[in-house]
């Protein structure tokens, strides 16, 4: 589903188009929410119709004596109530699961926007932010869709469904109801305990919700770069149908609770009727019409305050889904080009590259040009801040340049299908990202006809499979957030092994082993060599030592190449990398 692709952007400012554009989304639940309507319906005429039974009480007991109202009455008071609660749970339960259908859907198109969205933009927010349009926002936003419509609905039903009857009857009599207080009071407690009970369930979907967009939010690159956009929804979908379920269920003990509360006051009621038709009997009491005017009256009262008191949470359901369709309003990456590309060679060339997130901050790159041939291994170094990181990022067009171009085998990488584009790129960087599933599976990421024996062939050659051992599920064994069990080391081996896995001819590895120890390091770095061999590598290091070995290493200072030669030649030349060599090597 998704309606915001027909219905389009709604103009800021405008309440009443962002909430036709909500009810877009509600429009697929019709026929549902129509029963909500009949619901609110029985509920309106049910009062109105307590006034005319009011009335038969009256006439027969008090005027014409009549017997059969001794039963009559009793019993038409608990089939109007039983009536009245059936149509307040159907305009309750109805309504809200049309609600929850909305959540869903939002909710849905918010995540796989979110995974759509440029890295760019996605660096420029954050993700508390996000996260809080993803759940609390639609929250409200779902609220006024549908919630408000069905009270606006409700309550002005009732409302003329009383003026109707006060116009008709006349009355000039009053009643007087009777309220089970202790009954009612304790049937409350056990609600109350329900609610909390499946409150606390809700909570922790929500939890999973949060754990899993976040995932996503914060491993964007990782995800873009295995073109894993809808392995990522569908991991959320599952989380999000819990949550969902999870609510009806609040939902469902709330709106049975209103009706059982109706059902026991109405006996309550008419266990009073019962004695008070005795008293008029031997009493001989008089009474006029004005009871049943006066029921009518003192029932205008509810519905009026909540139709005035639904103007606050419209307003914000308003506001909260103006900033959840900016934010779905915001332009994609898109598919990229249009041509096609099975395997790359790894031929890549930047050509008088420049590159600026803003125009107000200037460059970040600057006229960065140089040839990497297939299965060459080049070094990128320079100071922090130097540009490496977006150098690279334009390979798999995180990024894309503002000047200039980045050929991949001699086409500009733009021209490319970007899920082919990134389909040839691998990466490995000192952030390793690893999700709440299993060690296979986070080896497997996305890894569509994969075996598990290519699996466990990638464990071994990453040496994954020397610490599994020590594992009491093997490569079935879950990882806490974010892999935290296991040391960086244990970590980075699961990203070689994605990596090699995914077998693609361009590889970057960003600071892959920045965040080690000399141990582990040492241990990564032949991991890191196998993961390299027969593949086009664009390495970003700060710890020289790990780039002695590259085919070429390119200076990078302020966002130009100052220096471009092999380890030795650099030394030997007494510009910035022997400077930078000879900081690291006294320190």
């Amino acid at each position: 589903m998704n309606a915001t692709a027909a219905t389009g952007p709604a103009p800021a400012g405008d309440s009443w188009a962002i909430y036709r554009r909500l009810l877009k989304y509600a429009k697929p639940y019709l026929g549902v929410f129509l029963i909500g309507v009949l619901g609110s319906m029985l509920f309106a005429a049910s009062n109105a119709s307590l006034a005319y039974l009011v009335k038969k009480f009256l006439n027969g007991a008090f005027l014409v004596k009549n017997p059969a109202v001794l039963w009559q009455v009793p019993i038409g008071v608990v089939v109007l109530f039983t009536l009245r609660g059936i149509g307040d749970y159907i305009q309750s339960y109805y309504p809200s699961w049309v609600g929850r259908q909305v959540i869903k859907g939002l909710r849905h198109d918010v995540f796989s926007h979110y995974l759509r969205l440029p890295t760019a933009y996605l660096d420029r927010q954050q993700s508390g932010h996000l996260l809080s349009k993803l759940t609390n926002n639609i929250e409200l936003v779902a609220a006024a869709a549908t919630g408000a419509a069905i009270s606006v609905i409700s309550d002005s039903l009732t409302i003329v469904a009383l003026l109707v009857t006060l116009f008709y009857m006349n009355w000039r009599l009053a009643v007087f109801c009777i309220v089970a207080a202790p009954v009612i009071a304790l049937l409350m407690q056990i609600a109350n305990r329900s609610f909390r009970r499946y409150s606390e369930r809700i909570q922790h979907s929500m939890g999973d919700i949060t754990r899993v967009a976040k995932e996503a939010i914060d491993a964007h690159r990782l995800i873009k770069i295995f073109n894993a956009e809808d392995h990522q929804t569908d991991r959320f979908e599952r989380v999000n149908e819990h949550n969902r379920a999870s609510n009806m269920k609040l939902i469902r003990a709330r709106a049975i609770s209103n009706p059982v509360v109706q059902c026991i006051a109405s006996i309550a009621l008419g266990s009073v009727l019962y004695v008070a038709i005795r008293q008029v009997f031997t009493h001989d009491m008089q009474v006029d019409e004005f009871f049943g005017f006066l029921t009518a009256l003192m029932l205008i009262p509810a519905p009026l305050r909540s139709l005035v008191n639904m103007s606050g949470p419209l307003q914000q359901g308003i506001a909260a889904g103006q900033s959840v369709f900016e934010i779905i309003d915001h332009p994609t990456e898109g598919s990229g080009g249009s041509l096609e590309l099975k395997r790359a060679r790894g031929d890549i060339e930047f050509r008088h590259v420049s590159f600026s997130y803003s125009g107000d901050k200037g460059d970040v790159l600057h006229d960065v040009s140089f040839h990497v041939r297939p299965g060459e291994t080049v070094a990128i170094v320079g100071r922090s801040g130097s540009g490496k990181s977006t150098l690279v990022g334009l390979v798999p067009r995180f990024y894309d340049a503002t000047q200039g171009s980045v050929i991949l085998d001699g086409n500009d990488v733009r021209e490319y299908r970007l899920t082919d584009l990134r389909t040839q790129v691998s990466l490995v960087s000192q952030d390793v990202v690893l999700f709440n599933d299993t060690i296979r599976n986070n080896i497997a990421f996305n890894a569509a006809g994969k075996s598990d024996a290519e699996v466990e062939s990638a464990a071994r050659a990453a040496n994954v499979m020397e610490f599994i051992a020590q594992q009491p599920q093997g490569l079935d064994t879950p990882l806490t957030d974010r892999g935290q069990n296991l040391s960086g080391g244990q970590r980075q081996r699961i990203s070689i092994a994605r990596a090699l896995l995914k077998d693609s001819p361009v590889l970057i590895l960003d600071e892959a082993t920045a965040s080690l120890d000399n141990e582990s390091e040492r241990r990564v770095q032949q991991e890191l060599s196998v993961l390299m061999q027969g593949r086009t590598t664009l390495v970003i290091a700060h710890r020289l030592s790990t780039v002695e070995g590259a085919d070429r290493i390119i200076v990078l200072d302020q966002g130009r190449v100052v220096e471009s030669g092999s380890h030795k030649e650099l030394l030997a030349h007494g510009g910035l990398y022997a400077a930078l060599h000879g900081m690291q090597f006294n320190a």
